[in-house]
């Protein structure tokens, strides 16, 4: 049987056009950039102040325009079965003692508000870029204690994530040095799940004003509409001059990732992988690191205390894991769980990671081997381009006064998290409510595949969910070949095609569509410009699909849905 081709043609004027993240006249500017120094009463309040109550009320997602869409945000009461799975317990406890991001500020410091923008979102885009020039950032030397992101829109609203969110950002500080990778130092990261960074009781990270500051970032806008955003981070800073400064103990970053050195660190997740519907990265992979190097260790290089850490994961993330090799002995050092506050269960951005406790203390020597894995639930769904990151401070010596550490090979360490957030109000647009836009595929007529399907936009001339009203059909043993002619428009708009499960047609959100199709395809981002493309702008369908009807949606664009089919012809 030949190949089908089906055509992902764009149209300038309704396409998803990508572009770079930051146009060369906003990050660099200074007009552009803010810095704000809240005054004792203010900082006071704010660090006392639940993350979730202070933001502005999130937008929620739409098929089309979210200024004027008619899709509410979902009642957990009102999910679709598909939604309603069993929601799994925590991967661990949890110490609820406290949230990380409601710590009072430390003694001497003022919390510091810094923006990167306008930056201009193409429609569409889902690139990786860097801020131009430098970002702003303390202007006397110091010590951070504590660093919080986020971004906003032009009216000070943080958008939805179902809308626009920042896939990830990390600072770097180009004056220091990376002791995992050896080039410019990571010393700060976020993604959605907007993470807060606080040091324990006296210590901080050593700041000097000459320090040149970059932040990589990847933004990620879903829909096809123009759009300004900011990136922001709150900053609380003890400058040097204060007296406070004289009993800080310096601590630095240290970056442990399960594809540490990668490009790209992520990894793919496939429904049923791993052992009773768990997958541990790099434990359950064929080859993680295609026979080179392990990038998930680091040998540490000189006598020390581990401070804090917390995870990274992406949806459908578990935990993440951190450990110390010693001669041949390893010690369980510590368990971030991540905390769904999502209806669904472990499927959406709506998480908080657990982080250590204020006084987790942990003896290392040099030569000991620091590791970490990361564990995904690939019971329900295959979760692909996930990642599994735990960044640890360390510092060379106590602080005066601090709690004792200890030597994990004769005492436990492996306590309880807490929490480093609440709940977010832009992650209330679950989805998988009813929407009578999309077409229930399963019910639809059955039609030959053409030899090319030009889709205009974001709509699938054939096929599609919401402008169909016949199912392209190749016989058992054909396949279909999707081809991505919007991949060369401007800066790129890349597509995927992914399983979910039938009939995939409830409302967008933060948990739906997901990747949960009994039997899992994936074309990766169509597009040959490096990450995160998949280095191709075609895909073909497997030969070897069963006879029924497969729906698929856009990971990039999850409002595209279409479907095909496979089924014996007159």
């Amino acid at each position: 049987m030949g190949k089908l081709r089906i055509v992902l043609a764009g149209v300038v004027s309704a396409g998803f056009v990508m572009a770079a993240c930051a146009s060369d006249n906003s990050a660099s500017s200074t007009a552009a950039t803010q810095q704000v120094a809240s005054t004792a009463a203010a900082t006071a309040a704010a660090a006392t102040t639940d993350a979730a109550t202070t933001q502005p009320a999130a937008t929620s997602a739409p098929a089309t325009d979210p200024a004027t869409s008619d899709v509410a945000t979902t009642d957990p009461a009102t999910t679709d079965a598909s939604l309603a799975d069993t929601v799994p317990p925590d991967s661990g406890p949890i110490d609820a003692s406290s949230i990380v991001a409601e710590r009072p500020i430390a003694a001497g410091a003022t919390r510091l508000h810094y923006e990167i923008g306008p930056i201009d979102v193409q429609p569409g885009q889902n690139n990786i870029d860097f801020s131009k020039g430098q970002i702003p950032k303390p202007d006397v030397d110091g010590y951070i204690v504590r660093i919080a992101p986020n971004i906003r829109l032009a009216d000070g609203t943080v958008p939805g994530v179902d809308v626009i969110h920042l896939h990830h950002g990390v600072w770097l500080n180009l004056s220091g040095h990376d002791s995992t990778s050896g080039g410019a130092e990571r010393f700060f990261a976020a993604g959605e799940e907007k993470t807060t960074t606080v040091l324990p009781t006296g210590y901080g990270y050593t700041y000097h004003a000459s320090d040149k500051w970059v932040v990589n970032y990847m933004l990620h806008n879903l829909y096809p509409i123009d759009r300004q955003i900011w990136i922001t981070y709150d900053i609380d800073f003890i400058p040097a001059t204060d007296p406070a400064a004289a009993s800080i103990t310096p601590a630095r970053p240290i970056w442990n990732d399960v594809q540490n050195g990668s490009i790209y660190p992520v990894f793919d997740v496939i429904k049923g992988s791993g052992t009773n519907g768990e997958y541990t990265y790099p434990e359950d992979a064929n080859d993680p690191y295609a026979g080179g190097p392990v990038k998930n260790t680091w040998t540490i290089d000189r006598d020390g205390i581990l401070l804090a850490t917390a995870g990274h994961l992406h949806p459908g993330g578990l935990h993440t894991d951190l450990y110390l090799d010693r001669a041949g002995t390893t010690a369980h050092l510590f368990e971030s769980v991540a905390h769904y506050y999502e209806p669904a269960g472990s499927v959406s951005w709506d998480v908080s990671m657990t982080a250590t406790p204020e006084d987790w203390r942990v003896t290392v020597k040099a030569g000991d081997v620091l590791s970490t894995d990361a564990t995904y639930d690939s019971a329900r769904a295959s979760w692909y381009e996930s990642m599994g990151i735990m960044v640890v401070w360390m510092a060379d010596a106590p602080t005066a006064g601090d709690v004792p550490a200890v030597d994990p090979f004769t005492t436990p360490v492996d306590v309880p998290g807490q929490l480093t957030h609440g709940h977010l109000a832009e992650n209330d647009n679950h989805g998988g409510a009813v929407d009578v836009k999309y077409l229930d595929a399963t019910k639809q007529p059955s039609e030959p595949a053409q030899p090319e399907i030009p889709i205009q936009g974001y709509i699938y001339a054939q096929g599609d969910m919401l402008a169909g009203n016949a199912i392209p059909t190749i016989e058992p043993g054909g396949t279909i070949t999707f081809d991505n002619l919007d991949a060369p428009l401007n800066n790129g708009v890349w597509h995927t095609i992914t399983a979910c499960k039938a009939p995939c047609n409830a409302s967008t959100g933060i948990a739906y569509p997901r990747a949960d199709a009994d039997i899992p395809f994936d074309s990766g981002e169509l597009g040959a410009v490096g990450p995160p493309t998949a280095g191709r702008v075609t895909w073909s369908t497997p030969t070897d699909l069963p006879d029924g009807t497969y729906t698929y949606f856009c990971r990039i664009h999850p409002s595209m849905r279409g479907a095909f089919r496979v089924a014996d012809q007159p």
